[in-house]
């Protein structure tokens, strides 16, 4: 059983869904952001991409930007984040692809620049609800081998919540708007 509502807050949409699994029900709230929601007033990605902050930003490109994550899972860890303002995976579809497959490019090339290996690297998105901002963010993590146990469950790939850029393009290729992987 699938169950989809969509209400409108404050300018916001708002998606209900709930699925039947085994007698148990479970409910997702999502945001469903704007592609143009640039100016949300409390989104401090959406800051950083507009120079904003004091955050140094390692590249700068016509649709992303790259820095360091503040609480760095391997010596190497760098968020590439779109200039426009998406809140997550979840609001993405089908037309979004071609985005995340440059975002995973940009970041791929900016390790090669900086000389990182992508040998054991790992590319990738968490997803609602365990994402610490809601704007969409690719992390770039090298050496995964440098991770501790922590860090290895919180950037598990093909978990439900965290998703490597492939698991996100098949995600995107097969889902409607809103809808989990």
């Amino acid at each position: 059983m699938h169950f989809v509502n969509n209400f409108s807050c404050l300018g916001r949409k708002l998606k209900i869904q709930s699925r039947c699994a085994d007698s148990v029900v479970y409910i997702m709230w999502t945001k469903c952001s704007l592609a143009n929601e640039m100016d949300a007033p409390s989104c401090v990605f959406c800051d950083i991409a507009k120079g904003k902050s004091k955050t140094i930003l390692e590249a700068d490109s016509e649709g992303f930007v790259i820095f360091r994550n503040i609480k760095p899972a391997a010596p190497n860890h760098y968020l590439i984040v779109p200039k426009q303002h998406y809140d997550s995976l979840m609001v993405l579809d089908e037309s979004h692809i071609t985005m995340v497959r440059n975002m995973e490019k940009e970041m791929q090339d900016f390790f090669a620049s900086k000389g990182i290996s992508t040998k054991d690297a790992i590319f990738g998105f968490h997803y609602p609800p365990l994402i610490s901002v809601e704007h969409l963010h690719m992390h770039g993590i090298a050496p995964r081998s440098k991770m501790s146990f922590a860090f290895q469950i919180t950037y598990k790939p093909s978990t439900p919540w965290f998703k490597t850029t492939q698991d996100a393009l098949l995600c995107l290729r097969t889902k409607e708007k809103g809808s989990p992987p």
